[in-house]
């Protein structure tokens, strides 16, 4: 989405040689136009500077993404071969604790209580803590469960704070004092672990220098809709393109929140879990390879999980993520910049620290395009082929490549990524002044209320996110309508099918907004059991790590404290 048009304008505005703006050595038409001598064409030098320095950016973060591919290609060797990991025989298996980190999950909570429980390994070497925060029916569904579970001889511990204080960073903050097992796998509410999950990943940290193991997520409801097509291509990019490139070249990367394992000691040497940013897995990565751990990244093996299937419940999603990283760089990137790294370890982890600030300027981008498709001339063929050419091979290409070498890596067809390329596009877009109020917001404070993402399950509807109605997303659809219509009339052509995808995403982000809050507000207003996340309330309790009194009876609350 970080692409280029009218830079061959720019070139021809700037070097005079399609002169449609009036300039002062020009006749003056009129006598009205006299106050304008000299404010007009300063007002559009400084369109024409903003709007190159916003492409400028844009154009950084989409040439990243081709180096992101590079680095793929040429560490493909080292990247088959993590693959590559001694099976250990039962007796030589370490003690590991699976972490359930839960809140007002009913609809999902059953089904990874059940996938835990078919895990491949030693019992008397498993042990599975559920960090119950929930303040529904999530509570009584969850603990009966885990009864049953100790009833078939499972370890499985059931711990319910009185508090949300840190959310899901507290919770595993507070099961990890009292984790039995070496290595702690965390798995959120809505996956579903493949039994030889740890027995893929655990001879890994037969090496004590490796911190974390991250695995591939996988997707069930994939196909549901094109959103649902667009988030897993997104996601996929991420964890075959980003997370392979930089496992490969020996650059920092993050555990994802879920569907990895950590060595205890190195969450504990790297501070712990800390909850002053909403990305609390990726502060904790940094600080850990800052620390001296490697992180592993297994491509192979996959964890399937539930995408969200509204448009609101990505919205929240996103923008908790975009706020998290944004709070994640003000806290460590002074301190990443400035530690023994190599350069290119820097460079790389201020790409990874920062891209959501492309946001920001892609809303600035849609506000000056409608003034620049009227000030800026059409670009000749030749300066076209010359300059906006290359710069849109080189930004929308690179983002081709990107997400073609997500589905190949995968099995999976090269065109289908770019059959959803348009709609990626279009979907970002639209995402963007909701994610550039999260960058805002993450400069301006850390912390903040960790809204967790509805997940669907078996009972769709059981909980939804409230939000505001779109305006800024409608405003800016009719403003990038219009840039439709004076790219045609001006002869920009090049900027045609931008300026569409642009009016699209913010149409299509306004219309599904809208649609899903006023049908939650109208089920709202009936009986309907729904759960909306902006009113779900956290424990009124005030201390940091405390465990209530329904804990089971294997772990009391002294020995909680403690």
């Amino acid at each position: 989405m970080h692409d280029n048009f009218g830079f061959g304008g720019w070139y021809a505005f700037v070097t005079r040689q399609h002169p449609q703006v009036w300039r002062p050595d020009s006749p003056d038409p009129t006598p009205a136009w006299q106050p304008w001598r000299q404010v007009l064409p300063m007002l559009s030098m400084l369109l024409c500077v903003l709007y190159f320095g916003v492409l400028l950016g844009l154009s950084a973060y989409g040439l990243h993404r081709l180096h992101l591919v590079v680095l793929c290609r040429l560490n493909r060797a080292k990247i088959a071969r993590a693959q590559e990991v001694a099976a250990l025989t039962d007796r030589d298996l370490p003690p590991v604790t699976i972490q359930l980190p839960l809140f007002n999950e009913s609809t999902v909570a059953a089904r990874l209580l059940d996938a835990v429980a078919r895990m491949d390994y030693p019992r008397d070497k498993l042990e599975i803590q559920v960090l119950d925060d929930s303040t529904d029916e999530t509570q009584g569904l969850v603990r009966a469960h885990v009864e049953r579970l100790r009833a078939q001889g499972i370890d499985a511990v059931y711990l319910h704070r009185t508090n949300r204080v840190g959310y899901k960073a507290g919770a595993l903050d507070a099961g990890l004092k009292v984790a039995k097992g070496e290595l702690v796998a965390i798995f959120d509410a809505d996956f579903i672990p493949q039994p030889g999950f740890v027995r893929s990943i655990v001879g890994h940290f037969e090496d004590p220098t490796v911190g974390m193991v991250q695995t591939r997520w996988g997707h069930l409801n994939r196909d549901v809709s094109i959103l649902t097509q667009v988030q897993a291509l997104m996601l996929d990019g991420h964890h075959l393109v980003e997370n392979r490139a930089r496992f490969g070249s020996g650059l920092l990367f993050n555990f994802s929140g879920t569907g990895g394992m950590w060595r205890k000691d190195a969450i504990i040497e790297a501070g712990g879990w800390q909850h002053d940013t909403l990305t609390e897995d990726l502060d904790l990565s940094y600080r850990a390879q800052l620390a001296g751990y490697r992180f592993i990244y297994r491509e192979d093996v996959v964890s399937p999980a539930e995408l969200p299937e509204d448009i609101s419940a990505l919205r929240a999603q996103q923008y908790r993520w975009a706020k998290g990283t944004v709070q994640t760089a003000r806290k460590l990137m002074a301190r990443v910049l400035s530690a023994k790294l190599s350069r290119g370890q820097r460079l790389e982890a201020f790409f990874h620290l920062t891209p959501h600030f492309a946001y920001p300027l892609l809303v600035l981008l849609s506000v000056l395009l409608l003034p620049a498709l009227v000030l800026f001339p059409a670009a000749d063929t030749l300066t076209m082929v010359a300059i906006d050419l290359p710069l849109c091979t080189a930004t929308t290409g690179s983002l081709a490549a990107f997400y073609m070498l997500a589905e190949t890596a995968q099995g999976r067809s090269r065109w289908g990524a770019v059959v959803r390329l348009p709609m990626l596009i279009a979907l970002g877009t639209g995402l963007a002044p909701h994610l550039s109020k999260a960058v805002i917001e993450g400069i301006r404070s850390m912390a903040g209320e960790f809204v967790r993402t509805p997940k669907q399950g078996d009972n769709k509807g059981r909980y939804r996110v409230r939000t505001d109605l779109p305006l800024t997303e409608a405003i800016l659809a009719v403003l990038s309508c219009g840039a439709v219509v004076a790219s045609v009339q001006t002869g920009h052509y090049f900027a045609t099918p931008f300026a569409v995808l642009f009016a699209v995403g913010y149409l299509y982000v306004a219309a599904m907004v809208a649609q899903e809050q006023i049908a939650r507000r109208r089920d709202a207003a009936s009986s309907a059991p729904v759960v909306a996340w902006s009113d779900a309330r956290p424990g009124e309790a005030a201390v940091v790590g405390a465990w209530s009194r329904q804990a089971t009876k294997e772990r009391p609350l002294g020995d909680l404290a403690a």
